[in-house]
């Protein structure tokens, strides 16, 4: 990959609907957008920006020497904020790999993202993603812990057949958590947020099904490092304690 055409974009919004204003909760001294920019660098595959409804998580990521540009407040997803982002910062269409890392990951570490981008390395993939086995059954039931089938194209890579709530695949074997972490060819992102929602995405509520209702291909590189969105105060100071 040529650091020189990619690049990392971090949306960052602060309605959230269980944890208002998480972007600038504080994490072990430094607010949360922060620790996700301080791992975003150090996975070094690109230069790295955080794409914002809030002037004040603007100010506070350039208060830490990081980048960070204005969006608008009424996008529907982070895929439409990153794509706003990109045009405003590159019209010349130079980055052709646009890492979509979200602003409530502070505990990923930096060779997960590193990871995300391998399956891009296939010109058939259009946009590559992770997953990450199930071991808890608790996990294999919560429609809150997306899964992924997918067929096996190495021990390390999947290529993702479907993305649901339920526990799917039936029978034995793994099951896998998708995480919702997207390495897009530059071409692949323009033509998804050109797309209407689809029906399936609809119906499961997951914005990565139009991608494949679409016929695009993506492949989801399995990682073993363990980290966790923070959606919830319980996630929060889970992060503080991990991260303390």
């Amino acid at each position: 990959m040529n650091q020189s055409t990619s690049i990392v974009i971090i949306p960052a919004r602060m309605s959230s609907i269980r944890l208002p204003g998480k972007p600038l909760a504080d994490i072990a001294g430094i607010p949360m957008i922060v620790q996700v920019l301080k791992r975003a660098l150090e996975a070094d595959v690109g230069q790295v920006i955080v794409a914002t409804d809030t002037q004040k998580v603007a100010n506070v990521v350039r208060e830490y020497g990081g980048k960070a540009i204005m969006t608008r407040l009424n996008h529907l997803s982070g895929s439409d904020r990153i794509w706003e982002a990109l045009q405003r910062l590159d019209p010349q269409s130079r980055f052709e790999t646009i890492i979509n890392v979200q602003g409530d990951l502070p505990t990923i570490a930096p060779e997960v993202i590193r990871s995300s981008i391998l399956p891009l390395d296939n010109k058939h993939v259009a946009l590559a993603t992770l997953a990450t086995q199930i071991i808890s059954d608790q996990d294999r039931n919560n429609p809150n812990v997306v899964k992924l089938v997918g067929s096996p194209v190495s021990h390390k890579q999947l290529r993702a057949l479907y993305f649901t709530r339920v526990t799917a695949p039936w029978g034995e074997g793994p099951l896998y958590h998708h995480i919702g972490l997207y390495a897009w060819r530059r071409t692949a992102l323009h033509r998804f947020i050109s797309l209407p929602p689809s029906s399936l995405e609809l119906r499961e509520k997951l914005e990565q099904l139009r991608a494949l209702e679409d016929g695009m291909r993506v492949d989801a590189s399995i990682v073993d490092i363990p980290f966790f969105g923070v959606d919830t105060q319980e996630d929060l100071e889970k992060a503080r304690q991990l991260l303390s």
